[in-house]
């Protein structure tokens, strides 16, 4: 950071600023919230529902004024100090006199920091990136380790003022709660646009204009659970850290659906609508929750996977539609694909050309025209970035090089990318750049197959250790192979770009199952598990269709599906489905259902004496063989025992001898009446212990983490095969890459660099997201943290888009 004169004063300048942004975007907030409940009022529901809005028109509009003065009293106060006192909005306890003032709170005071919680998570959901940013501003301003509790920069601050005021303004509890998706979607639109204009002031002023949050990274222990999660606190302070996650970011709905979330493209252009912050969820934020740095950092960290990538790369997009779209509006209305003006095509066939002549690459992997230094590399591009310029026959057509420049300029400084791997990636630019020319959704969505491919590659790449040089080879001659396709056909638009993303998903598959030493035993060992565990959901189906009708005892019925239809995979696993052992297991539950039916002659008693122990000792050798403990299998024996018994005493109705030819049939044909195992849902319920597979080869994660929220569920169904993840398990923290996912992703392997499988069922996954105890290795995905550095740039010399 260049030195300042006062830096102090520069902080308290800061600070000022903020606040007059937010009293001059009050009414305008205000306005927008009644507007809100006007078209919440509009929209179809059911009767008792409109009269509710309707109320809540009435009632907010009267208000209106009260609540508004409240908020700009409040807001004023804090001109001077830079802080609100708790004593100021509404005599809410803070947290450093928690521990002395062991007194009740009042049920309505609860309710309204639960209220208030939930509106400041919905802030962060939005404005996490920009929050992050400007407090290392100002922490390196005021050379201290973390903002004040009540800091007005603070969003539980803004958010306890906004619901403080509400209550000055006679406005319930239940108000708010109906017009919660409102209130928190123009808040955390409201809040990103402070901190934004708070940031490029101070980036103006030449403070930190590149912030770098990797050396605040640290692992923090939770007091709680025992627990650890990634957090970023400058200094090691302890004030609402940004978890290590896929998306950056402080959390995203609150316990309910995830905004875009990677299900379909996710416009930017046009704002947010109400669906943005989840209205529901966040109960348990109100257990003994009043606030403070400590419950702002719980709640956020708890709540930290949500906000993920998508999401987070969308606020991005979003911000930098709106400096271009302040700089050059005609950007903005380009909605229709259109292809490049000839010249601007020609031009960039020319320097696709050239950067292939320059970057050519030999057999042996060496650039056919010497070593190219990344400088040099950034200079020639620089070079033919202005002649593209030139070329460009429109404003739009300028803007979008100079964009486009600036992310591969970001792209190809990443140190993390592998010199042999960043030519590749160089390469791409001008296919990219036609893309983007052509299709201005390149801008508008996170889910472009450009981008996605892009991301993709990054993802992979950036956690191989240089000496895990198979490993790199093999993916650098793919990433080879699909930079050469995407070139040989420039004029297919997104569709090269897809089909090549669609390849490269599929490579790696093939990858990690068969070429990959470090994952390969371990890919095939999670296969047995789960082709075993999806087996004997689909044999415990087939036996209670086939057993509906029969009168067996319950305990031989318990016996079939809880213990023998593991038994019954196990071995179609280890010999095959028409193996003699496997038609050995099947004979003994068709004996084991005969011996349970009622015997009511001295020749059929006899029988099953006869037939008995050797009956029970294939029951033992099929439970042995599945893995079950000595003690575990003598507790199936003796209730089957009992079982057995009653068919003496006559208890249990007789089975007819053809009824039992058929079941014999019927289990000898079993596999060919199996469900199809695509329409096999493992549930957790169904799911055997699968601690039985653990190996010195293969671990498997039973405990820990926490209770996952269902929008935790989805993310960790969305996890993408390749990716690199900090794992923390058993003492150790450790990189690893997830190498498979089973079918419909209920069973996830994740490889160690030195080749140990963990294997994880979706909602162990979930918990260890939900607790910090699995975090992405990158914060964010490449293109999302090149369009950031882009943005920054953009905010100093918002000019170069029209030059």
């Amino acid at each position: 950071m260049a030195p300042v004169a006062d830096p102090l004063a520069l902080a308290a300048k800061a600070r000022k600023t903020y606040v007059e942004d937010l009293l001059r975007g009050v009414p305008g907030v205000v306005q927008a919230v009644a507007d809100g409940a006007r078209l919440m009022l509009s929209q179809a529901a059911e009767p008792a529902l409109q009269y509710k809005r309707r109320d809540v028109v009435m009632d907010l509009q009267k208000a209106i004024p009260a609540w508004q003065m409240g908020m700009t009293r409040l807001l004023q106060g804090a001109l001077s100090k830079g802080v609100v006192s708790a004593s100021r909005i509404g005599d809410l306890p803070s947290p450093s006199g928690r521990a002395a003032a062991m007194t009740l709170v009042d049920n309505d005071t609860i309710e309204s920091e639960i209220l208030s919680s939930r509106l400041a998570l919905a802030m962060m959901d939005r404005a996490s990136w920009e929050f992050t940013d400007l407090r290392s501003r100002m922490l390196s301003l005021e050379r201290r380790d973390e903002l004040d509790a009540n800091d007005v920069l603070r969003p539980h601050v803004l958010a306890r003022v906004v619901a403080s005021s509400w209550e000055g303004a006679a406005l319930s509890h239940d108000t708010w709660r109906l017009l919660q998706p409102v209130l928190h979607s123009e808040f955390a639109h409201f809040t990103e646009e402070a901190y934004h204009d708070t940031n490029r002031w101070l980036v103006q002023q030449r403070v930190l204009p590149e912030v770098d949050l990797r050396p605040f990274i640290r692992r923090s222990r939770n007091t709680q659970g025992g627990s650890t999660s990634g957090v970023i606190s400058p200094g090691g302070g302890a004030g609402a850290p940004r978890s290590v996650s896929g998306g950056g970011g402080y959390g995203g709905s609150l316990g309910g659906s995830t905004g875009t979330g990677g299900h379909g493209p996710t416009s930017v252009r046009g704002g947010g609508g109400y669906g943005s912050a989840s209205a529901g969820g966040g109960g348990g934020y109100g257990s003994g929750s009043v606030g403070g740095v400590a419950d702002e950092t719980r709640m956020m960290t708890r709540a930290h996977g949500i906000g993920r990538v998508g999401e987070q790369a969308g606020a991005v997009l979003g911000r930098l539609n709106r400096l271009i779209g302040r700089q050059l509006p005609e950007f903005a209305a380009t909605t229709r694909a259109a292809p490049a003006s000839p010249t601007l095509n020609a031009a960039i066939n020319e320097a696709q050309q050239g950067i292939q002549r320059r970057l050519a690459v030999s057999p042996s992997g060496r650039t056919l025209a010497g070593p190219v230094s990344t400088p040099a590399l950034l200079e020639e591009l620089h070079q033919r970035k202005q002649a593209l310029k030139k070329a460009a026959a429109t404003p739009v057509e300028r803007a979008t090089i100079e964009i486009v420049a600036l992310l591969f300029q970001s792209i190809l400084t990443e140190d993390r990318i592998p010199a042999a791997v960043r030519v590749w990636f160089a390469r791409l630019q001008m296919p990219v750049l036609r893309v983007a020319v052509s299709e201005p959704d390149f801008f508008a969505t996170v889910d472009h197959p450009a981008r996605r491919l892009i991301d993709r590659m990054g993802a992979c790449v950036m956690g191989f250790d240089a000496s895990a040089r198979e490993v790199g080879d093999s993916l650098e001659k793919e990433i080879k192979r699909v930079v050469q396709v995407v070139e040989a056909y420039p004029d297919t638009g997104r569709r090269v770009f897809q089909t090549v993303l669609t390849e490269f998903e599929k490579f790696l598959e093939h990858f990690f199952k068969n070429e990959n030493e470090a994952s390969r035993k371990g890919v095939s060992l999670a296969q047995q598990v789960e082709q075993r565990e999806t087996l004997a959901i689909q044999y415990t189906i087939e036996l209670r269709k086939m057993l509906n009708e029969v009168p067996v005892q319950e305990g031989v019925r318990e016996f079939l599906f809880q213990v023998w239809a593991d038994v019954l995979a196990m071995t179609a696993v280890k010999h095959g489905v028409a193996s003699p052992a496997a038609k050995a297991m099947k004979r003994a539950a068709a004996d084991l259902i005969w011996s349970a039916s009622a015997k009511v002659s001295r020749e059929e008693r006899a029988e099953v004496i006869r037939r008995l122990p050797p009956l029970l000792k294939t029951l033992r050798d099929g439970m042995g063989e599945a893995g079950l403990a000595q003690d575990k299998q003598a507790d199936h024996i003796q209730r089957l025992q009992s079982s057995l018994a009653a068919a003496f005493t006559a208890k249990t109705a007789a089975i007819s001898n053809e009824r039992l030819e058929e079941l014999m049939n019927r289990l000898e044909t079993l596999e060919e009446l199996l469900p199809d195992a695509l329409d096999i849902d493992i549930d957790e319920s169904l799911v055997l212990d699968l601690s039985g597979h653990e190996s010195a080869e293969l671990e498997v994660v039973g405990e820990g983490g926490s209770m996952p929220t269902p929008a935790m569920l989805t993310w960790a169904k969305e996890l993408n095969v390749g990716g690199w993840y900090m794992l923390d398990y058993r003492n150790r923290n450790e990189q690893v890459q997830l190498a498979w996912q089973g079918l419909r992703k209920q069973l996830t392997l994740f490889v160690s660099p030195h080749g140990r499988g963990i294997l994880f069922q979706r909602h162990r996954l979930a918990a260890f997201l939900q607790a910090g105890l699995l975090v992405p290795a990158q914060d964010e995905s490449l293109t999302t943290r090149a369009t950031r550095s882009a943005l920054a740039k953009l905010d100093v010399d918002p000019e170069r888009l029209l030059n």
